[in-house]
C-alpha cells in the first residue's frame, strides 16, 4: 500500500482466494467504528462497508491512523489475523455518501 493512498480496503476474500464468512462481517466490523448521533446509528466517514465486484469489503481511511491510532492499528490487525486480502484504496475521495449506507455504495 502506498503511503500517499487516501485509502485502503479490506477484502472479503481470505488470502487463499476463499469467501470471508460470516457474510455480513463487513457491516460488524464497520459497525464496531459507528457513532451515534441526531437519533442513529452511521458508520464512521473513515471506515465504512461497501461491496465491490460482489465481493465484501470495508474501505478505511488512512486519516483514522492520526485520529485514533488504536483502530487503525484493530483494523489492519482483523484483516492480518483472519488472512483477508488488502488492497490500495483511491487516492481521491469518493463522493460523499458513497459505500456509507451499507447498501453497497461501490460496485
Amino acid at each position: 500500500m502506498s503511503v500517499d493512498s487516501k485509502e485502503f480496503v479490506i477484502m472479503g476474500i481470505t488470502l487463499d482466494g476463499k469467501p470471508f464468512r460470516p457474510s455480513d462481517w463487513a457491516e460488524r466490523l464497520a459497525g464496531v467504528m459507528s457513532s451515534f448521533g441526531g437519533g442513529r446509528l452511521g458508520y464512521s466517514p473513515y471506515c465504512y462497508p461497501i461491496t465491490s465486484n460482489n465481493v465484501k469489503s470495508v474501505v478505511v481511511h488512512a486519516d483514522l491512523y492520526e485520529i485514533e491510532p488504536m483502530a487503525h492499528k484493530f483494523l489492519l490487525n482483523f484483516a492480518r489475523d483472519n488472512e483477508l486480502q488488502v488492497r490500495k484504496g483511491r487516492d481521491q475521495p469518493r463522493d460523499a455518501g458513497a459505500g456509507r449506507d451499507g447498501g453497497g455504495g461501490e460496485r
